[in-house]
């Protein structure tokens, strides 16, 4: 199917009050600089369930802005611009609020999606971020459904600062002001930058993990009962006790993965996996979850090669092992004397790990932030999507989401094209995980 989106307007949506003088330069955190400066995209879909007509519509749009606007207020480093590496100028610049029009029903799209498309949903896709921290694009789509995309600079926002704007948001388009959750500004103060340090060091270890090469995007669904069906499967002869569901998922495509790459090579290659922790409930005491910023560190997991046999249990174990480091003395040394240490120190271990012959895997979560709880007033989303990376450079990376009904995850995994085909015909892949199923078959979402 071919989707036909049509640009109506564009316009830029200020923060309904002025920033004060005082609050005009934010201070970014040192944790910001480890994110290449790229967006975050997301895309929220809404069925018209109300059957509001095309004039309903528009009315919500004027409503999305109007709560754009509002929310802006407390949320004012969004409505700024990027002006270095350390901090934003709270100018009041404004959020980029596109509006489209898209020739087919959502039904219509949700049926089969087509990950390729989604772009036409967002204002500005994966690009390197401009000045402009956030760009909104709202799609009507024939049947009056909604999709509201977005992309705001990754430079300020991890997944759990984007849940927080985008349910604040809802809350304003759906409530009432009063009853938004104020954001929290203390990353700075928490991780403070002194200088441009940790950009350097993050740059070479990007630059070292990214590669040349055809990449494609394939969206794969782990319903409940295969989730737990691996986490007794990764149980069996584990030290470290029963996995969560995202250590479990992230070790068996991890697991396939490898096999795809022997496949390809005719001989097992060291790889490299690494999982992005977010650090707010890590932290004794927890940061806040309001908190803007990137609160997040990146921890890795290692399989030689060689002779070397990890079954599936171990895998998982390898995992969870690494993840169960980031605790609360390892954050509190990460913020203490030692931590620009630990920090580059960590970040040259990945780059001289990887300089050799090294299958990298990357994996960050998306899993229980709330993106389905995101109500602007005409209920909550029938999809959360992410977006399609298929390209001649990129990196092996998976993003894992919630589904819809609560239990199951939505892997987005980008590999290089050759070791993708090899997966998608793995017949232990394929019995706990479907390829680009309709989101309307997958269920309603849980209470």
């Amino acid at each position: 199917m071919i989707m036909d989106v049509e640009i109506i307007s564009v316009e830029r949506i200020k923060p309904s009050f002025p920033t004060p003088n005082h609050l005009r330069n934010f201070k970014l955190c040192v944790l910001d600089q480890l994110i290449p400066a790229a967006y975050g995209p997301v895309v929220v879909y809404y069925p018209n369930e109300g059957a509001a007509s095309h004039f309903e519509v528009l009315e919500r749009f004027a409503v999305l802005k109007k709560s754009l606007s509002e929310t802006l207020t407390g949320f004012f480093p969004l409505a700024g611009t990027i002006r270095d590496d350390v901090s934003i100028d709270c100018d009041d610049h404004g959020a980029c609020f596109t509006t489209a029009k898209v020739k087919c029903t959502l039904t219509e799209f949700l049926e089969s999606p087509d990950l390729k498309m989604i772009a036409q949903l967002l204002p500005c896709g994966l690009k390197s971020a401009g000045a402009c921290v956030t760009n909104v694009q709202a799609s009507e789509f024939a049947c009056g459904g909604i999709a509201v995309g977005l992309c705001i600079s990754h430079r300020i926002l991890d997944g759990t600062a984007l849940s927080t704007f985008l349910k604040s948001w809802g809350t304003a388009a759906s409530s009432s002001v009063e009853k938004l959750v104020s954001p929290d500004f203390s990353a700075s103060a928490l991780f403070p930058a002194a200088g441009v340090w940790l950009k350097d060091a993050s740059m070479a270890m990007w630059g070292s993990l990214f590669k040349k090469g055809q990449f494609v995007t394939r969206r794969f669904m782990f319903d409940g009962s295969a989730i737990a069906s691996l986490k007794d499967m990764a149980t069996g002869t584990s030290r470290t006790g029963k996995p969560t569901r995202v250590e479990a998922v992230s070790g068996f495509i991890w697991k396939c993965a490898m096999a795809a790459s022997e496949e390809r090579f005719g001989c097992k290659r060291p790889s490299l996996l690494t999982h992005i922790v977010n650090l707010r409930k890590r932290a004794a005491p927890n940061f806040s979850e309001q908190s803007l910023g990137n609160l997040i560190w990146m921890t890795s997991a290692k399989f030689t090669g060689g002779t070397e046999n990890l079954e599936f249990p171990e895998l998982v174990d390898e995992i969870r092992r690494s993840i169960s480091k980031i605790d609360a003395d390892y954050v509190k040394k990460l913020q203490g004397d030692e931590g620009s240490n630990m920090m580059q120190k960590y970040l040259k271990e990945i780059v001289e790990f990887s300089s050799k012959d090294v299958d990298y895997f990357g994996f960050t979560s998306w899993c229980k932030l709330g993106f389905y709880d995101v109500d602007f007033g005409w209920g909550k989303p029938v999809w959360v999507s992410s977006i399609d990376s298929s390209g001649p450079f990129f990196m092996n990376l998976s993003v894992l989401m919630d589904s819809r009904c609560g239990d199951g995850i939505e892997a987005w995994v980008t590999l290089d094209e050759q070791e993708m085909v090899i997966l998608e015909g793995n017949q232990e892949f394929k019995i706990f995980a479907s390829l680009n199923p309709s989101p309307l078959s997958i269920g309603n979402a849980a209470a």
